[in-house]
């Protein structure tokens, strides 16, 4: 299930609320200029190659006027899902939106926002939309398994710089 909970910075055990419903979450989140919705699925074979995955969801990624599209796929059994896990778990801010759609799988976005965070679960069929700037890290578990689009304005996508903040680690992560 998608959810946003929001952490006062000073108190990362308890969530001051938690949202489920994806009207609440997207309504909150839009308050500070991120976009959270949910698509309607299209159908994908499995097995379907990154091409097919991408043309499933044209109109939508067209609608979004992005111009680069790549797919981003992670399982438990990837060689390098610790070293993955671990990149995405740094506090950043990117140089332009991070604009992640998932096909499959789930994964924890926590964006830091003055005091709060708000740590927003994603699954299939949501698109989350992190303004550039934005402070922010993801979790994709101990045990991944996420298949995402990863949509950016540019062929380059964002340049992502760490704050080298370790707030991160005080937060619960997505297997919490």
């Amino acid at each position: 299930m998608s959810y946003v909970a929001v952490y006062h910075v000073a108190s990362p055990d308890t969530p001051n609320k938690v949202l489920t419903h994806a009207e609440d979450i997207a309504a909150t989140l839009a308050e500070h200029g991120v976009r959270f919705e949910r698509w309607q699925p299209s159908p994908i074979e499995k097995g379907a190659s990154e091409a097919e995955m991408i043309a499933a969801y044209q109109p939508q990624i067209d609608a979004l006027g992005d111009v680069s599209v790549a797919v981003f796929s992670v399982t438990s059994d990837h060689p390098q899902k610790d070293e993955l896990r671990a990149r995405f778990l740094s506090e950043r801010r990117n140089s332009e939106d991070e604009v992640r759609f998932f096909i499959a799988g789930q994964g924890l976005f926590s964006l830091h926002i003055g005091d709060y965070v708000y740590a927003v679960r994603c699954e299939k069929n949501d698109l989350l939309a992190i303004p550039a700037g934005m402070a922010h890290w993801f979790d994709m578990g101990e045990n991944p398994h996420l298949v995402t689009l990863h949509l950016a304005k540019t062929v380059q996508g964002a340049d992502p710089a760490f704050t080298g903040d370790d707030i991160a680690s005080r937060f619960p992560g997505l297997d919490d």
